[in-house]
């Protein structure tokens, strides 16, 4: 996903052993673009010639990025049924996230040791059964822990998805890619829509909707994903906190920290910015939430790639971190106008995918460390950020104006961009060097997870 020529390293192999299959070696050129042809041709087979096994585990990828935008139509009746302040509410996102970015910090340790199926199935059974509970709940408090048990579910199954459909794919490492991020773009535009539609008929769908598609991808993976493969090679337990000792990665994630907080006041706050302004149903919340979301996934696979074959990524940084910043001081300007809210939501969109991917990216090059190290470590900092925003945001708006948190989320993704610049004589790495195709498709996954 950038200038440089994108041939499959070894670490593909010994991913491809840790999910239960085998990866063969082929050189893909740069943009997804490139990526699509020569997973047809090169391969010698369709993409949509897969395994079953693949398609399970593929399915149950966009059930589980679903899960980020999934409440975000429904937050508003939650707090209207359970008579919930939009501060508690907005806990359904920090218990989410909060649990998510701890559990990364040990789910390759974990994966490592007992195998990326039983990793998979592990976090499945965890999402059915605390999203059930989230829909079974009397009180906002309990849909707050449950949410937390779903972070965890979520943080060990996105772990070791992608090495799974890499062993287990057809047509060579690229087919494997290009369905992991059709699926990845999938959750995440279609679970406010899902959310929005289940919402409209009660609050609980979305929950009771997530379960029941979760339970048949864990069915699906138990039944169609036969092999286990030999056992990788375990991970210290230390080993992410000591990542983020280096100091590119330290760079990286700090700037992410401040990011997220742009990235989730945009996503979790603007719901109840947007219910004075006639948009507070769960439909049309959710067909927002829609766009921000199909908008997201376009630039991720599209531009980014465009964007980091023409300039270094800590240029492409440089360059739309103060567009994000502007974005959300628009956002704050507009918050009585329903149509310049909504359009901030989209172009916020567009500008997060394009962050996401190039940020993770960086984070994959910036040190010799296993990829699977840098990306626990990085998340889970991340993660961090996006824990503190939602409620955050909601007690400036009642401390101060209901524009507040927009114009502190823009000064946050500004503080990241200092961070960046700051930074920069230690993001040379990040800028240069080879890329692996599942480093490419980590760096997307774990920018938009």
């Amino acid at each position: 996903m950038s200038r440089r020529t994108r041939q499959v390293s070894s670490g593909l192999a010994s991913a491809g052993s840790a999910s239960g299959g085998s990866v063969s070696t082929a050189t893909t050129s740069a943009g997804p673009a490139a990526g699509h042809a020569v997973a047809g041709s090169a391969a010698g087979a369709s993409i949509l010639h897969q395994p079953k096994a693949v398609w399970a585990v593929a399915f149950a990828c966009v059930i589980a990025f679903m899960g980020i935008g999934l409440v975000d139509p429904i937050l508003p009746a939650i707090a209207a049924d359970l008579a919930a302040t939009p501060t508690e509410t907005e806990m359904l996102f920090t218990s989410y996230l909060l649990i998510t970015g701890v559990a990364m910090f040990f789910t390759s340790w974990l994966s490592s040791r007992i195998g990326a199926k039983r990793t998979l199935l592990i976090g499945l059974a965890l999402i059915v059964v605390f999203a059930l509970a989230a829909g079974l709940s009397q009180d906002v408090e309990s849909i707050i822990g449950f949410r937390a048990g779903w972070g965890l579910g979520n943080a060990l199954f996105i772990s070791t998805a992608l090495a799974t459909i890499v062993g287990a794919a057809a047509g060579g490492t690229s087919s494997a890619i290009i369905l992991y991020e059709a699926a990845l773009g999938l959750g995440i535009a279609i679970g406010p829509l899902l959310g929005g539609l289940l919402g409209s008929i009660s609050w609980r769908g979305p929950f009771f909707g997530s379960a029941t598609l979760m339970a048949v991808g864990f069915i699906a993976i138990v039944v169609l994903l036969k092999t286990e493969g030999p056992r990788p090679v375990p991970t210290r337990l230390s080993a992410p906190f000591r990542a983020l000792a280096r100091p590119g990665l330290g760079i990286l994630a700090g700037a992410a920290l401040f990011y997220n907080i742009g990235f989730f006041v945009l996503l979790a706050y603007t719901p109840f910015a947007l219910v004075p302004l006639g948009l507070g149903s769960a439909v049309s919340l959710g067909l927002v939430f829609f766009g921000w979301g199909l908008s997201l996934a376009i630039t991720s696979v599209w531009v980014a790639p465009l964007l980091t074959r023409r300039m270094r990524r800590s240029r492409v940084l440089w360059l739309v971190l103060p567009l994000l910043a502007l974005d959300l001081v628009a956002a704050g300007l507009l918050i009585g106008s329903a149509v310049g809210l909504v359009l901030c939501v989209i172009v916020g969109g567009l500008l997060l995918g394009v962050l996401n991917t190039v940020l993770t990216e960086s984070v994959m090059e910036a040190t010799d460390l296993p990829r699977s190290v840098a990306s626990s470590a990085y998340s889970g900092v991340r993660f961090l950020g996006g824990a503190i925003a939602p409620p955050a945001a909601t007690l400036l708006a009642d401390g101060f104006t209901s524009a507040t948190p927009f114009f502190a989320a823009g000064a946050s993704v500004l503080v990241a961009l200092l961070v960046i610049v700051l930074g920069r004589h230690h993001l040379a790495r990040a800028d240069g060097g080879v890329e692996s195709a599942l480093d490419e498709a980590e760096a997307i996954g774990a920018g938009d997870s």
